[in-house]
Order: C-alpha cells, then sequence, then structure tokens
C-alpha cells in the first residue's frame, strides 16, 4: 500500500535529521510506528492503576508494595495489634 502525507516543513525537517541519524528509512519508521500505534489500542484503555502503578505508596511510606500487597500488609498490622 501507498500511503501520502503532508508534513509542515518543521516536522519534516526534524523527522529527516532523526532517521538520517539513526540510518532508519522512512517507510521503516512509518511501519514501525503503525504497528505500535495500532498494538497500543488494540490493548484496550488503560485503567487508572496501571497508569500510576510506579508512583503508588512509594513517598509516604518508604514501602513499594503498598498498593499490591494491601491485604497481606493489613493483615501484619492487625495481628501485630491484637498480640499486644
Amino acid at each position: 500500500m501507498t500511503i501520502t502525507i503532508r508534513l509542515p516543513e518543521d516536522l519534516e525537517a526534524e523527522l529527516r535529521v532523526r532517521l538520517d541519524a539513526q540510518g532508519c528509512g522512512l517507510s521503516e519508521f512509518v511501519r514501525e510506528a503503525t504497528a505500535e500505534k495500532l498494538d497500543r489500542e488494540s490493548a484496550g484503555p488503560s485503567s487508572a492503576y496501571e497508569l500510576g502503578k510506579n508512583v503508588f505508596g512509594k513517598h509516604g511510606s518508604g514501602r513499594d508494595d503498598l498498593s499490591t500487597n494491601r491485604k497481606a500488609i493489613l493483615a501484619e498490622l492487625l495481628r501485630a495489634k491484637h498480640r499486644r
């Protein structure tokens, strides 16, 4: 399939510079970019958890597993409280 697109001059110039530096052809770049876009969209929308999982629970407590191990952590805290 042949596709023609119009790009603003500045965008085209930036694209050409980057492709020349990477040694990548324009057709190869467009094929890869299109495939990546289709893969992302076929995966469906990300959940709020997926979008923020790298930052949840890391800053206040110093533990980076609070959101994924919340039930085990709560059970541990309750057992410790009732042992007193």
